[in-house]
């Protein structure tokens, strides 16, 4: 069985309505994390995880806080909370560990997604918060292997309001919901109008802010391919991919192909 996806005009339904039908098409290259994500598996882990989080205790409107390095597993971490009907609270990976509890605390994360090198700082910040769990992606000592949610018994997901449940949560307060986020898509769609044959081209990294999930959403709502790297990675991994979208240091796409 696999847990159905969230109502409709969510963030989950319109990025990933379509994944099934696209198969294992390539939907995200994280040139940093080393790792290809099929459309199909991509949707599968989300939402089987998201499950796994509910059948575990978590909540409605529960913020999580995501503390990762890479494209991929930010997209995995949030779009499983998402769906979980959670509050994702994006965090700079670069951040020590007080200044990481210091947002947990401000926010009133009850979890912690992270991954093994960040593990040791994701710990020592969760013993200065609220966080009740430290989920990791990947094994790491005194935290709860992320695959672990992938193997609970499924249950179902919860219906949300999109425009009304909260999406996203940031440093000082301020939130978006799921139907802010979509209109952040929309807004970033707008230089470049994405199809399915793009490929774009991102360097920007993960932190604390909306463009980065707004942008892999809209790549995947359109059925294109998201090629994620570092800056120091170019150039010449993302022509090599055929690449005709890039992403600007303003927080706007251009079309390049």
């Amino acid at each position: 069985m696999t847990p159905s996806a969230s109502s409709s005009g969510t963030v989950i339904h319109e990025v990933f309505r379509r994944a099934y039908e696209r198969g294992e098409r390539p939907a995200l290259i994280d040139l940093r994390g080393g790792h290809v994500y099929g459309y199909r598996s991509l949707v599968t882990q989300v939402t089987r995880a998201a499950s796994g989080l509910v059948r575990r205790g978590a909540r409605r409107d529960q913020v999580v806080g995501v503390h990762v390095p890479t494209t991929g597993t930010q997209t995995v971490a949030l779009y499983t909370v998402l769906a979980a009907g959670g509050v994702a609270a994006p965090i700079d990976p670069g951040l020590g560990a007080d200044e990481v509890a210091g947002l947990l605390r401000e926010c009133d994360a009850r979890t912690l997604i992270t991954t093994p090198d960040l593990a040791g700082t994701a710990l020592a910040a969760a013993e200065g918060s609220r966080v009740r769990q430290v989920v990791c992606l990947g094994p790491a000592l005194d935290t709860f292997d992320f695959r672990g949610l992938l193997v609970l018994e499924p249950i179902a997901l919860p219906a949300l309001d999109a425009e009304r449940q909260d999406a996203l949560t940031f440093p000082g307060g301020a939130r978006l919901t799921h139907a802010d986020l979509l209109a952040r898509m929309d807004e970033l769609d707008v230089p470049v109008g994405l199809k399915e044959s793009d490929v774009v081209l991102s360097t920007w990294p993960p932190g604390d802010g909306a463009d980065l999930p707004a942008l892999v959403g809209l790549a995947l709502s359109k059925g294109a391919l998201i090629v994620a790297a570092g800056r120091g990675d170019l150039p010449g991994h993302g022509y090599d991919a055929g690449v005709t979208v890039l992403t600007g240091p303003d927080g706007t796409l251009e079309r390049v192909g």
